[in-house]
């Protein structure tokens, strides 16, 4: 196991790297944070991250700075020689930055709960049946990380608006057993509560729902761009193209409208708690 920890490791200095070279070029430039932020047509946040290593420099985002730090490439060539264990997880790490950054986001989920609404114990028994398996160690990373990501749901300044659709199969499934499932049950119908979040139960029995296809998640960054996000057993994909975005916003649309609604989604909450 201890090849994999030290990828891991690897991976984190490689993003550092990236970023203080960022840093360098724009301190070179004469440019604040700020200044190379609106150059850049991004979020003076996207920068900071981007320097600190908290968020991995993609390859077009590379482009547009190496071009208004005329930095002739350099960049992107850092980007393109990246390891492989460092580029295969890629799709996570930029989502979770957008997703950090999101004004809003819509969640159709019809696997397991919402991972912005997992309890520590539900979290775990995930990681736990995650194959190949995982280290405890592992698992404790893992857990420790996902209910980090939670704390969007709570932020004061630019608050989150996040719409989640889950099936009620999942909320009759019994990960973890007995105990976890009626603790996250718990949790969900207080976090229906939290202002700026609405959840939506699809009921069992419908003749036909928009959502057959799988989860997706839509989001809006601080820029007002819409973005969408895929996830299967073996990867994950990130849709910036207009039309495929707007193919997932029409689904969400109509299972919005084939759901629940909020007040009918708490009731049944309250009744799957107490059975």
């Amino acid at each position: 196991m201890a090849p994999r920890n030290n990828n891991r490791k690897k991976n984190k200095t490689t993003m550092k790297t990236v970023g203080a070279v960022v840093g360098r070029l724009r301190s070179q430039a004469g440019l604040s944070q700020p200044e190379l932020a609106e150059r850049a047509c991004v979020a003076p946040e996207t920068i900071a991250s981007i320097e600190q290593g908290r968020r991995p420099l993609l390859p077009h985002m590379a482009e547009r700075l190496d071009d208004v730090l005329e930095s002739k490439g350099v960049l992107w060539v850092m980007v393109d020689n990246l390891p492989d264990e460092a580029k295969f997880p890629i799709y996570v790490v930029e989502y979770v930055a957008h997703e950090q950054e999101a004004v809003s986001l819509s969640w159709y989920e019809n696997q397991i709960i919402p991972g912005l609404l997992q309890t520590e114990g539900y979290a775990r028994a995930i990681f736990q049946n995650a194959l190949p398996t995982l280290t405890e160690g592992e698992i404790e990373t893992k857990v420790a990380a996902r209910l980090q990501r939670q704390g969007v749901l709570h932020r004061e300044k630019d608050p989150l608006y996040g719409s989640f659709i889950v099936s009620e199969a999942v909320l009759r499934d019994r990960i973890g057993g007995e105990e976890v499932r009626q603790t996250q049950l718990l949790h969900l119908r207080a976090c229906a509560d939290l202002p700026g979040v609405a959840i939506q139960v699809m009921p069992l029995g419908r003749v036909h729902h928009a959502g057959l296809n799988g989860p997706f998640i839509l989001l809006e960054t601080p820029e007002h761009q819409h973005l969408g996000y895929t996830e299967t057993q073996r990867g994950g994909q990130l849709f910036y193209d207009p039309y495929e975005v707007s193919i997932l916003s029409q689904k969400y649309a109509m299972l919005r409208s084939q759901a629940l609604n909020p007040e009918e989604s708490k009731r049944l909450l309250d009744q799957l708690g107490e059975s």
